[in-house]
């Protein structure tokens, strides 16, 4: 973990989490109560009381596991109505949408359909050339394939905004990275983006002759019961309840303030991130795939394994695994994924026995920001305690 990481989580724990953040002035008049079940571990009901405030509208949040469960929801369903946050509410998943990805193609490894150690121009020759030929299926999803991110129109919020409905296909993406120099030999160092989900979302379709949204839905959605997770398929709006996101943007009056920004098109994201789900249902999700119910055997390890290289941009060692990430809380690791869409940032994560599962939503104004949504950080210490 970065040191600049590990000074906002110190930070959150002594300002946040124990007196619970200060009310701004824009949010200072309406103050929703948290909604709970059963006690709060550590400080969670802190962490989300007082919402709205500057950072987020709204948070849900679950804690599970054998050391004890817990529910909680905090904040507005919209601030037209400021009615409460409705807590079984859908909302965009982000990069959450991995692990369902990963999950899926580690299944297809072991029905003996994909060989991780395969290269992906061996299954999509029409579409990856030859400077990419030896990049690997597991490369793909532990991002050390040295592919760059696809270009995409715009440059701030207020752009992307403009372009939110704009329509982006899989192999566009890939056409568009790939077209690119390579940032790194393969295998030698580690770069999060999504183009590696991408490619390893068409292979799925590839190899079975299906869409890859229906092969997540027939081996994980339906088996584990997850009725309100779904793929938009297109749609720029959320179907069902939902609490509305924001963005802190620069307005058509030129002043700055939040704009609803729950219609928001995902094709960019595909496999990568644009899966609608609820914390319960990524909560029996959670539970199920650390319980190896969603990738049993040895394949489950690669969701445990660290590649040893280094990340390349800060130089740290590697923090992302097939899938999941990992960082040490509290003393014990903590595997998981966070995801951030315009609105919306989402995490699902679990010490590797089970012992504490944590989902939340967090309706973030900042959710895809450069640093970590300041409720979303504070659940996390909050729920695991600091980094070593």
């Amino acid at each position: 973990m970065r040191k600049s990481t590990r000074t906002l989580l110190a930070a959150a724990l002594v300002l946040g989490v124990a007196a619970g953040p200060a009310l701004t002035p824009a949010f200072a008049a309406e103050q929703p109560s948290v909604s709970a079940t059963q006690a709060a571990p550590a400080d969670l009901s802190a962490v989300i009381a007082g919402l709205p405030r500057a950072d987020a509208t709204a948070a849900l949040v679950r804690v599970g596991g054998t050391e004890g469960s817990w529910q909680g929801s905090a904040g507005v369903h919209d601030l037209e109505t400021n009615a409460p946050a409705d807590p079984a509410a859908r909302f965009r998943a982000g990069s959450v949408t991995k692990v369902f990805t990963a999950a899926t193609v580690l299944q297809l490894a072991a029905e003996g359909r994909i060989d991780l150690d395969r290269t992906a121009r061996s299954y999509l020759p029409d579409l990856i050339p030859g400077r990419y030929a030896t990049v690997t299926v597991r490369q793909l999803l532990n991002h050390t394939h040295g592919i760059p991110a696809a270009d995409m129109p715009g440059e701030t919020v207020e752009e992307w905004y403009a372009n939110r409905f704009d329509v982006h296909t899989p192999e566009e993406l890939v056409r568009s990275a790939t077209a690119q120099p390579r940032e790194f030999r393969p295998g030698t160092k580690q770069h999060y983006l999504n183009i590696g989900y991408t490619i390893a979302g068409l292979i799925v379709e590839r190899v079975t002759g299906d869409s890859y949204e229906h092969q997540v839905e027939r081996r994980i959605l339906q088996p584990l019961g997850l009725r309100n997770t779904y793929f938009p398929r297109g749609a720029a709006e959320i179907t069902g309840p939902y609490n509305h996101g924001y963005q802190t943007m620069k307005l058509d009056d030129g002043t700055t303030g939040l704009r609803d920004v729950s219609e928001w098109g995902t094709s960019e994201a595909w496999a990568a991130g644009d899966l609608v789900s609820t914390t319960a249902d990524l909560e029996r999700f959670t539970k199920a795939l650390f319980k190896g119910h969603v990738v049993r055997g040895p394949l489950l390890e690669e969701m445990f394994t660290l590649p040893k290289v280094p990340d390349f941009q800060s130089g740290d060692p590697a923090a992302f695994s097939v899938g999941l990430s990992m960082k040490k809380l509290g003393g014990r690791e903590v595997w998981g994924k966070t995801g951030g869409r315009w609105g919306y940032n989402t995490a699902i994560a679990s010490t590797r026995d089970g012992a504490r599962t944590l989902v939340y939503s967090v309706n973030a104004n900042d959710a895809k920001g450069q640093d970590m949504n300041k409720t979303a950080l504070r659940l996390m210490v909050a729920a695991y305690g600091l980094p070593e």
